[in-house]
């Protein structure tokens, strides 16, 4: 008989995440805050969609999340129907979404009041990754429940690392934040330069390619960020909302551990990027 888990948000990294779940032979429960979501995916991978995250969590010896923010994974997991109400003794919850570590913390206290652990293990590789099951998880927690996990985990996660107690995923990924969005800056300025100086977009991404400017977001993404530039478009990253949403944590942070983060800073007050 299969495994039971559940995943809880189905956005566009989530719902193809518990895809590759479904996939491997894992029988899935999903949950999602606009229900017709929750319908869709079952449908579509013969899961079984239902109305709130206890009763995902029920049963389930894995239970994934990956929601916005801390307000939403507080709802999903000790809200009112939430995850916690249900999760079984030594069972595992396992957090995707970037939020505090102190929330992190926070629920690993109580996971650990209730008889399960939880992991906190935000991923980087952004849709790309998720659609692929190619991301990278950074993940904070007893090591005896990141290895329960990692079979788990492997399924959407071609490295899935640990860093540490209860919260080290997330600062680790505050890290991951703090460097990408200085080089999504970089890059959208370079470009900028370049569209303006008349150079060709193609030669210039071979260029970049083998030059040590070369990075994730140029090969992926630069090509189709000239091709903004060039229509009369801004260039910015697709998802910048949700990158500010995630230095603003990172800022917090810092401020906690009285330093600064002066290029961090000036990325996440500009008005738009490029």
């Amino acid at each position: 008989m299969a495994e039971r888990v559940a995943f809880l948000g189905l956005g566009v990294m989530g719902a193809p995440m518990a895809g590759h779940l479904a996939a491997a032979g894992f029988d899935v429960t999903v949950y999602n805050r606009t229900a017709a979501k929750a319908r869709a995916w079952a449908a579509a991978h013969g899961g079984r969609d239902v109305p709130t995250p206890a009763d995902a969590a029920e049963g389930a010896a894995f239970v994934a999340a990956c929601v916005l923010d801390d307000a939403a994974l507080r709802a999903v997991t000790v809200g009112e129907g939430g995850a916690f109400e249900a999760m079984r003794p030594g069972a595992v919850f396992v957090d995707h979404s970037t939020v505090t570590a102190a929330l992190a913390r926070t629920l690993g206290k109580e996971a650990r009041a209730r008889g399960f652990a939880f992991l906190d293990a935000p991923v980087a590789g952004a849709v790309e990754g998720a659609t692929k099951g190619a991301l990278s998880a950074m993940v904070g927690g007893e090591a005896d429940a990141f290895e329960a996990a990692r079979p788990f985990l492997s399924c959407y996660a071609r490295a899935v690392r640990l860093m540490g107690p209860v919260g080290h995923g997330q600062l680790a990924k505050m890290v991951s934040q703090i460097v990408q969005a200085i080089t999504i800056e970089g890059l959208c300025e370079g470009l900028r330069f370049a569209h303006h100086a008349g150079l060709d977009a193609d030669r210039l991404m071979a260029a970049l390619s083998s030059a040590t400017a070369r990075s994730w977001w140029q090969e992926t993404r630069g090509r189709q960020m000239f091709a903004n530039l060039e229509a009369g478009h801004h260039v910015k990253h697709g998802r910048q909302g949700l990158l500010l949403k995630d230095l603003a944590i990172c800022l917090a942070e810092a401020r906690r551990l009285g330093i600064g983060l002066p290029a961090t800073g000036v990325v996440s007050q500009l008005p738009g990027t490029g």
